[in-house]
């Protein structure tokens, strides 16, 4: 039986989905990987399917550009991000199908200001905790607009006949205020910077937010806990968009996902496979 709670600690990538992100990212075939690896081709496919085979695992990390050691400590769940505990920001676990979408409710505790980055598939509990702590939630942030994470802007928008809708102008998303990546907002006392994470979309949005006791980034589909959305767009861009804008913040950052746990640009540092040169 599908279990909200199982997934929500879990981290939303296995190995075999990270391997299999650089496999169609990299464009490398995997008899090229098998002339490149020594590693067999049918070895390959049962890697892709999710057979942990280590000693396989290392020979293909590095020609993907990925490293091994954090690939293999995916592969047996060595590790999980520390919970987030921060005054101003909750995460809410949506179910989407068979998995989840997280949005993310974000005030500013001297004004009660809030903002809502992304509604999944149900804004209801963000909603319900605006109303229980009296907070004026008046602009609702989007990442992207892929279907999972807009799915109940209708609703958030009704609560609240005065919420603006901010998109980014590279993204389609019919009614909504159009801003250019750079752009700046604020919500009460906290400064929201924008930076263009894209590759997994077209216009994929980071808002970094200053003026709680750490600085957060919701970063959608750009980067996960050990991993990072798929390429569709254009995996080079994805990957260097996330160097340049994501592991350029403070290494205590914290990183809110579109999916999986929250984690910090630290902890991606040291244990995300993708970004082997900060290991």
């Amino acid at each position: 039986e599908f279990n909200e709670d199982m997934m929500r600690h879990h981290n939303e990538d296995n190995f075999e989905d990270v391997l299999g992100k650089a496999l169609r990212g990299t464009g490398i075939a995997d008899g090229v990987l098998e002339f490149l690896t020594g590693v067999p081709e049918e070895t390959i496919a049962k890697l892709k399917d999710g057979e942990f085979e280590e000693d396989a695992l290392r020979k293909v990390a590095s020609p993907l550009g990925l490293d091994a050691d954090t690939l293999v400590e995916r592969a047996k769940e060595a590790w999980t991000p520390e919970p987030v505990d921060l005054e101003g920001l909750c995460q809410y676990n949506t179910v989407y199908e068979d998995m989840t979408v997280n949005n993310y409710l974000v005030w500013d505790p001297t004004s009660r200001e809030a903002a809502l980055f992304d509604t999944g598939t149900d804004a209801g509990r963000a909603i319900g905790l605006a109303n229980e702590l009296d907070l004026k939630l008046t602009q609702l942030f989007l990442t992207h607009t892929h279907l999972d994470h807009i799915m109940d802007r209708a609703a958030v928008e009704a609560h609240n006949p005065e919420v603006k809708t901010f998109v980014c102008a590279l993204e389609p998303a019919a009614g909504a205020t159009r801003f250019q990546p750079g752009d700046a907002f604020s919500v009460g006392t906290l400064r929201l910077s924008t930076r263009l994470t894209k590759g997994h979309s077209p216009g994929g949005t980071t808002y970094v937010i200053n003026g709680l006791a750490r600085p957060v980034a919701i970063v959608g589909d750009a980067l996960f806990a050990q991993s990072m959305g798929g390429g569709m767009v254009s995996y080079q861009d994805a990957l260097a968009t996330n160097r340049a804008e994501l592991f350029s913040l403070q290494d205590d950052t914290i990183i809110c996902p579109g999916h999986g746990p929250m984690t910090t640009v630290g902890e991606e540092k040291a244990h995300n496979p993708f970004y082997p040169e900060f290991k």
